[in-house]
């Protein structure tokens, strides 16, 4: 998908690959996603094997802080072209046996998802995020029904600003290949 949005965000902003000196792109759940997944994302984007890449992992905010250091780094002269973003596949993630390296012997093995435990779960609490949520709204007190007013508000605006073209100009149709026919769009 990475690659997918790299290609669509250099054909739309007319930038040859040529010219793309740098790659930052975010990910959280990289385990099963091979080594360097920036550099897989920029190669299949259409971008040289010369160019450096870095992936970063700094969780809900992996996306944005690659586009913040690859604005760092143009502001400070380093570069002039830098390509940066998210990217993240969470159907991908793999079950984790820990210390299976170790052997194991007689007994039950715990397998652990992937996404819950490097995504989805805080190391410093032992907690889920979702649970963490839930303590930060006992502090606010938002009711269930201010929650669902919200939510449903924003989805409203989501999909207003959708049909309304807005996201047009970020948005990169996803070809999904099928087993017979055309591919979906």
């Amino acid at each position: 998908l990475g690659a997918v949005a790299i290609a669509g965000a250099l054909e739309k902003a007319n930038v040859p690959a040529s010219l793309v000196e740098y790659v930052i792109m975010g990910q959280v759940l990289s385990a099963g996603a091979g080594q360097m997944p920036a550099r897989q994302a920029a190669v299949a984007g259409g971008i040289g094997w010369d160019v450096p890449s870095l992936t970063i992992n700094k969780m809900c905010l992996s996306g944005i802080d690659a586009i913040a250091l690859a604005d760092q780094l143009i502001r400070a002269g380093e570069f002039d072209v830098v390509v940066a973003g998210g990217q993240e596949s969470m159907t991908r993630a793999p079950h984790l046996l820990m210390n299976s390296r170790s052997g194991y012997k007689y007994g039950d093995v715990t397998v652990l998802d992937h996404m819950a435990y490097d995504g989805l779960h805080d190391v410093f609490t032992d907690q889920p995020m979702g649970a963490l949520t839930e303590q930060r709204n006992d502090v606010d007190q938002f009711t269930r029904a201010e929650q669902d007013e919200f939510a449903a508000s924003s989805h409203q605006k989501a999909a207003r600003a959708w049909k309304d073209g807005v996201f047009a100009d970020e948005v990169v149709p996803v070809k999904i290949p099928q087993r017979k026919g055309d591919a979906l769009e």
